[in-house]
């Protein structure tokens, strides 16, 4: 692994050296270094395709940081959603209409360590923008961002690259985009442009 670091004190456990070995096994690559705090806001992208999450999940185990991660409501019915949770995955809160961002951010800074991944275009086809959940939630929480891109041209998952906002979405943005420049999912013409979603009236959720 690329800049593989482990945390402090720590040795690769099994579940980390399988994970890694698969990885390598289907030909990727993982870039990771440490975190520049206990908190932050995980941004995925490009998501054109469903191989996105079991490459993800197993760059998560491979790292052995104990991201959680945002999904669909549908995904934490039943059985599945008893597996999901185990794996680090939290529902979306598409429902409310007023506070999910300050909950979830409230959340995220009562525990002593959480990093909360999600893929803004929120869905495998095709938008026009990014869900702006994300940008707010960092705000809020005043925590960092962590771009995380999963590049299947080079075969390439990197955990590297974090930026504090400014609060200037053209300049923030911008910076995001220099960040993802070149690397490209699955299927690159599902990409979603990386501009944010214009403000809906009332809309208060992190998707």
């Amino acid at each position: 692994m690329d800049q593989y670091a482990l945390r402090p004190a720590a040795l690769p456990t099994c579940g980390q050296r399988v994970s890694l070995r698969l990885l390598h096994l289907i030909g990727w690559k993982v870039r990771y270094k440490p975190l520049p705090g206990p908190h932050g806001v995980i941004v995925v992208y490009p998501h054109t395709s469903n191989w996105d999450f079991p490459v993800g999940l197993l760059a998560k185990w491979a790292v052995g940081q104990p991201f959680r991660w945002l999904g669909k409501e549908s995904l934490f019915k039943g059985i599945l959603g008893v597996t999901m949770r185990a794996w680090g995955g939290m529902p979306v809160e598409r429902g409310a209409s007023t506070g999910a961002t300050s909950r979830l951010a409230a959340t995220m800074k009562a525990a002593p360590w959480c990093w909360i991944a999600l893929a803004p275009e929120g869905t495998r086809g095709h938008r026009p923008h990014w869900r702006s959940g994300f940008y707010h939630l960092a705000l809020t929480a005043r925590v960092p961002l962590l771009l995380v891109y999963i590049d299947y041209p080079n075969k390439l998952l990197s955990v590297v690259d974090t930026l504090e906002l400014t609060g200037d979405q053209q300049r923030d943005m911008a910076a995001i985009a220099a960040v993802y420049d070149g690397h490209h999912g699955l299927h690159p013409e599902l990409e979603a442009p990386i501009v944010l979603a214009p403000p809906r009236v009332g809309a208060d959720t992190v998707g």
